[in-house]
């Protein structure tokens, strides 16, 4: 901004000519090496030596001038490095000490406000940071040393750490007037007992050696600075005002940047973190563990997720998938493409329609949405697992005896590209085989591009299961914790969703299957079939518990279908008792009153099972229920 300023004397004597038409700013050509920079921040700490008894004033006034403005260039982009709130307050004393000032003290409002919030209650200032000369050099140099430590001062404990801005009060209206100004006006030196405590006041001395400078920013004052200076030191002059002001302008407006930057990470890291699965559900004859990592905060919050959906049939779907992009916005469309895709996989769709599905919903949501997602189905009774890819990494399976292998997976094109179809392949899932899906920021970086990093991982869960032996996979949540180790230590640009599953599968022995046709004696064959298999299996003590809930789940299916009943007990950690038929209504838990001749079975049902539930197929309904082995009730 330009200015015009009256000529002005410094305490020795000199005057000082500002030029009317300079501009300081914060876009100014850089300069070339850090050695410049330096010594630009270094160019007024001698500027009460600049005058002496053999130098024209006209001559030292202009070299003071180019120094100034050297010194805002270097500090302002000082300033500007700062990422986030720490980093600018911190850059900004850095600037300042000890080449504009020999210790600065910073206060800023709290709470924050952060974009266009209106602050409630009354002004609050916290003491955000002091600083002093230092001891020794400092390491990024640019810095003068000083020939010993200073002296302990009032400063190093300067006030109370909170300040509260009473209306009318002296420091209110410092504030109010924005533009620094030296701490000998009335006003301000009413005002820093205030901000300092009576204290920390008493530790700036009489005369023109302190400034006070709000931090306004683009809608309000959100701190001070307070800039001293020591008395062997010239004193500020009224130019170190316009100085001040710069300072104090590029620092107000970083921090609310970083204040808003810091929020809306904030809000899409919590948006993230709530759409992803507290906890992993239970499982038929497989055993899951899944990690999640964050992105460094310099990339944001991202858009990877996992989920396990619970399929009719025992089965399981196993799900990951990318979000392009490091937003808020890709964290609502994660969770929007999470909840459309458990949606989808409750119908019981292939997993090609499923991506298909999520394919179409988001082209509806926006055609600038691109995702990545890989679908897969597990059958534990089969031993069988279909995947299907859109544009994903491809999967790893490890078997028992450590071999690893990379999946050929038909990778497909991204979710939100439109007009492509997606192709599943179905393998083979042998028990104690690991399969692991991944986002692409575990095995991508910097320096390494992605197929070099899926290798990678393939060999560290090789190297991994070798160290179990060939009869023992390595323990599933371990596995997860030496995948993640490959990362090694540095900056990680994209977050990283994990998910494992080990395949423990169900054994022929532990599966009981029978049809049963829609007739009035299906009930009791059914209580017969099932007394059976629980006495095969040395469970007789379920026997009277089973048969009632198997009669009466089994009566409410042969009451309406119109095709053959499918009847099947699971004898896993639990006993599972599943019953199909081709009615796609789902049963409901209704209350019975004293005179309903019927409508207790699902509350006999609900009151002696572990669990149950009833999930819609494409031609009918599957309702199960699961008690506790070695347990009547």
């Amino acid at each position: 901004m330009g200015y015009r300023a009256a000529p002005s004397s410094n305490s020795d004597g000199v005057v000082i000519k500002v030029p009317a038409r300079t501009r300081f700013t914060a876009t100014q050509q850089p300069l070339r090496g850090t050695g410049e920079e330096s010594s630009a921040l270094s160019g007024t700490t001698s500027d009460n030596q600049l005058a002496g008894p053999d130098t024209p004033p006209a001559v030292d006034a202009s070299r003071l001038s180019a120094d100034r403005l050297r010194y805002i260039g270097a500090a302002t982009r000082r300033i500007a490095r700062g990422v986030d709130l720490d980093e600018i307050v911190m850059g900004l004393c850095r600037a300042t000490v000890p080449t504009f000032s020999d210790a600065i003290v910073v206060h800023l409002r709290d709470p924050l406000p952060v974009g266009d919030e209106r602050p409630t209650g009354p002004l609050v200032l916290r003491l955000r940071r002091t600083d002093r000369i230092p001891a020794e050099r400092d390491t990024e140099g640019g810095f003068m040393p000083v020939a010993a430590p200073p002296e302990p001062s009032e400063l190093d404990s300067v006030g109370e750490e909170l300040c509260t801005v009473r209306p009318g009060s002296a420091l209110a209206e410092v504030l109010r007037g924005v533009r620094p100004v030296f701490t000998d006006a009335p006003a301000a030196r009413a005002a820093l007992p205030e901000l300092l405590g009576e204290d920390g006041a008493s530790a700036v001395p009489d005369g023109q050696r302190a400034i006070l400078a709000p931090l306004r920013g683009r809608r309000r004052v959100i701190g001070t600075a307070l800039f001293l200076r020591d008395p062997e030191r010239r004193a500020f002059g009224h130019d170190d005002l316009l100085v001040a002001a710069q300072l104090a302008t590029h620092s107000a407006l970083g921090i609310e940047k970083a204040a808003l930057d810091g929020r809306q990470a904030f809000i899409a890291d919590a948006l993230q973190r709530r759409m992803l699965p507290e906890t992993l559900p239970p499982s038929t004859g497989v055993r899951l563990a899944s990690r999640y990592l964050p992105a460094a905060e310099t990339a944001r919050a991202g858009g990877d997720w996992y989920d396990t959906i619970p399929l009719p049939g025992s089965r399981v779907a196993l799900m990951v998938g990318d979000v392009m992009g490091h937003d808020l916005t890709s964290a609502a469309l994660m969770g929007q493409l999470r909840t459309t895709a458990q949606t989808l996989a409750g119908l019981d769709l292939p997993p090609q329609e499923v991506l298909h599905a999520l394919n179409e919903q988001a082209q509806r949501l926006g055609t600038d949405y691109i995702a990545t997602c890989l679908y897969a189905v597990y059958d534990p009774v089969s031993h069988r697992i279909t995947i299907a890819n859109a544009g994903h990494p491809p999967p790893i399976l490890l078997e028992l005896g450590g071999r690893a292998e990379v999946l050929r997976v038909p990778a497909g094109a991204p979710i939100g590209v439109g007009g492509v179809d997606f192709e599943a392949v179905e393998l083979d899932a042998p028990a104690g085989a690991t399969l692991l899906l991944y986002t692409d920021g575990l095995v991508e970086s910097r320096l390494r591009d992605v197929w070099t990093g899926i290798e990678q991982l393939r060999e560290k869960l090789a190297a991994t299961a070798q160290l179990t032996g060939a009869d023992h996979p390595p323990p599933l949540e371990a596995l997860c914790d030496e995948v993640l180790y490959m990362l090694g230590p540095g900056d990680r640009d994209d977050d990283i969703a994990l998910l494992a599953a080990r395949f423990d599968g169900i054994a022929p022995n532990d599966v009981a299957y029978w049809f049963l046709e829609p007739e009035d004696a299906a009930p009791g064959r059914a209580r017969r079939l099932a007394r059976r298999a629980l006495t095969r299996w040395g469970m007789e003590e379920l026997s009277d518990s089973v048969e009632l809930l198997v009669s009466e789940v089994v009566t409410n299916a042969v009451r309406y279908a119109t095709r053959p009943v499918t009847l099947r007990l699971l004898r896993t950690d639990v006993l599972r008792c599943e019953v199909g038929d081709d009615v796609p209504q789902l049963p409901r838990l209704r209350q019975a009153r004293a005179t309903d001749e019927g409508g207790r079975g699902l509350y006999l049902v609900n009151r002696l099972a572990r669990r149950w539930g009833a999930t819609r197929l494409n031609a009918g309904k599957v309702v199960w229920f699961e008690i506790d082995r070695g347990s009547s009730g």
